[in-house]
């Protein structure tokens, strides 16, 4: 069983679900920093998808930092990123500008964004 849900959806690229997935379960807390990752294999099995895509998904979350590998430990759960706050929310900038234009064309407001993400961000226990 994993330690977090996924909720793989049609029309959507099954990699980056999950990979969403894993994010949101260590902002809110359900996977914390050392917590040991399923083996591709174990996961692959969990979410019924091919291994080469649970391979793929891995190793995209390593890339990202959320994950790291150890040899003769595994997989575990990354601790924060190192950088300023500024590289950090660099890394947002494309989301964010998609997440602006999607607003835009569904007719919302800034203030409405922000009140938007502000929802969202308690809801995963953001102070």
């Amino acid at each position: 069983m994993l330690p977090f849900p996924v909720e793989i959806k049609s029309g959507l690229p099954i990699a980056e679900q999950v990979v969403f997935a894993v994010k949101k379960a260590v902002a809110i807390g359900q996977l914390r920093t050392g917590d040991a990752f399923p083996s591709v294999r174990q996961f692959s099995q969990e979410l019924r998808i091919n291994p080469n895509t649970a391979h793929k998904i891995v190793a995209m979350l390593v890339a990202e930092g959320v994950l790291m590998t150890t040899p003769a430990v595994g997989t575990t759960v990354a601790g924060a990123t190192a950088g300023s706050r500024r590289e950090k929310t660099g890394f947002l900038n494309a989301e964010m500008e998609r997440l602006v234009v999607e607003a835009s064309n569904l007719g919302l407001t800034p203030a409405e964004l922000k009140a938007a993400i502000d929802r969202h961000w308690k809801k995963i226990g953001g102070a």
